[in-house]
């Protein structure tokens, strides 16, 4: 297997942050055990530097995160727009086969409403289906920040646009390609879980890591089940 992390800035992280990713990494090396029974893929390995407004740090809260480990497709700032015209390039590029995916509140809080973000996620999977006909893809819902408590509209949108990635999950999904949809978990608290309303402190990284891994597991008996430290 060839995973390769999909993400904005909850994905990628900060310098200085372990990232969600880290997190799974380590779940990963604990329940799929063996040289070479799965990789990490992608064309960047780097954190958000908010002193230089770019992704270009090294300084992983963990220095021993191994290098193929750190690979990813991430971006802050970046969403379900900016990832569509790259996916199907980098599945060819890396040989993605499985996709983790946590996208769309930025998209929803800058650049396109919930029926342009779902039109968004019908292109980026069309694209990485183009580039590998047999990729599965595991996506988490937007989790709405704190923007959601206090702007209705921002919320409804958030919430609507969770309805359109189901559906699109169940129209979308095959035998050739599968689709699952992880679920959001319910402890999961942006007021604890996050250094800032939005992203993940150490609590979140390890709730988000746990979506995806049970996911996995429970659905396609990928791995075990998440155990948090």
């Amino acid at each position: 297997m060839r995973f390769l992390f999909v993400g904005d800035s909850m994905t990628i992280g900060r310098a200085g942050d372990f990232t969600w990713r880290y997190r799974m990494w380590q779940h990963l090396e604990s329940v799929l055990p063996g040289a070479g029974s799965y990789e990490i893929t992608g064309p960047r390995t780097a954190l958000y530097e908010p002193a230089e407004d770019a992704a270009t740090s090294g300084a992983y809260a963990d220095p021993a995160f191994p290098a193929a480990a750190r690979r990813h497709l991430a971006g802050w700032g970046e969403g379900w727009l900016h990832m569509a015209p790259l996916i199907g390039e980098t599945v060819t590029a890396t040989g993605a086969d499985l996709l983790l995916i946590s996208l769309g509140l930025i998209d929803l809080g800058f650049y396109t409403n919930s029926d342009q973000t779902a039109d968004n996620v019908r292109a980026f999977l069309g694209a990485a289906r183009a580039a590998n006909p047999h990729v599965r893809a595991v996506m988490l819902p937007v989790i709405p920040n704190v923007r959601a408590e206090y702007d209705a509209p921002f919320a409804a949108e958030c919430a609507r646009f969770n309805e359109l990635l189901a559906k699109t999950v169940a129209d979308l999904d095959s035998a050739a390609s599968p689709l699952l949809l992880a679920t959001i978990p319910e402890s999961y608290d942006i007021h604890a879980d996050t250094y800032d309303g939005t992203h993940p402190g150490p609590t979140g990284e390890h709730k988000l890591a746990a979506a995806f891994a049970d996911a996995l597991h429970q659905a396609w008996g990928v791995g075990g089940p998440y155990v948090y430290p």
